[in-house]
């Protein structure tokens, strides 16, 4: 008996011990551990740009699926979503009708956050924190509902709208990326003032 068990540990740190040095190695630690620098950063956002407008026939976008998924849930409520003026297009009646396997969006969203997951499991970084005090809590819900209904009134997100808007050479995008580099200097002494200090 007791051999069996010295044999099943030994088995088991044989399958474990490769995991354990590929964490170790240097390409490892550069690819999946260590932050990217902001030129290869800049150069995959720029490929999956590309790939969004030749996959999907669009820029990458963001919040414009969360829409539709709220649209469908409440849908799926016995809701009519599609008599909504945002969804009045010819091209939000087929975005309602579609579903969510046929909306690109949020194929991409899904696949953001799925990525963004084994990422993080990859370079062994993936933690379940708690709420620290009720100030975080609130601040992490009103932030939300800002950005949401500032991304739908702006059409767009600071992907969507500013990312997006900027490689189309839109003047839109640059107007989005003026107020929002003054709200995050807005936001940030909030931050500091509110949330940060005691």
């Amino acid at each position: 008996m007791t051999a069996a068990i010295s044999a099943g540990v030994k088995a088991s740190r044989s399958i474990t011990n490769p995991f354990a040095r590929l964490g170790q190695h240097d390409l490892y630690k550069k690819l999946l551990k260590e932050p990217l620098t902001y030129v290869t950063g800049a150069v995959l956002l720029a490929i999956l740009q590309i790939s969004s407008f030749a996959v999907l026939g669009k820029g990458w976008g963001v919040t414009s699926a969360f829409t539709n998924w709220g649209a469908w849930i409440y849908q799926a409520f016995g809701g009519d979503p599609a008599s909504w003026a945002y969804f009045a297009s010819e091209k939000g009646q087929k975005t309602i009708s579609g579903g969510f396997l046929q909306d690109g969006g949020s194929i991409e969203d899904i696949g953001v956050v799925v990525g963004a997951l084994i990422a993080i499991l990859l370079a062994s970084q993936f933690r379940i924190r708690g709420i620290s005090d009720k100030r975080q809590l609130i601040g992490a819900i009103l932030g939300g509902l800002f950005m949401g209904y500032g991304a739908r009134m702006a059409q767009g997100c600071n992907i969507g709208a500013l990312f997006t808007g900027i490689s189309a050479l839109s003047l839109s995008g640059w107007v989005f990326f003026i107020f929002l580099f003054l709200g995050a200097i807005i936001g940030g002494k909030i931050l500091s003032t509110w949330l940060v200090r005691k």
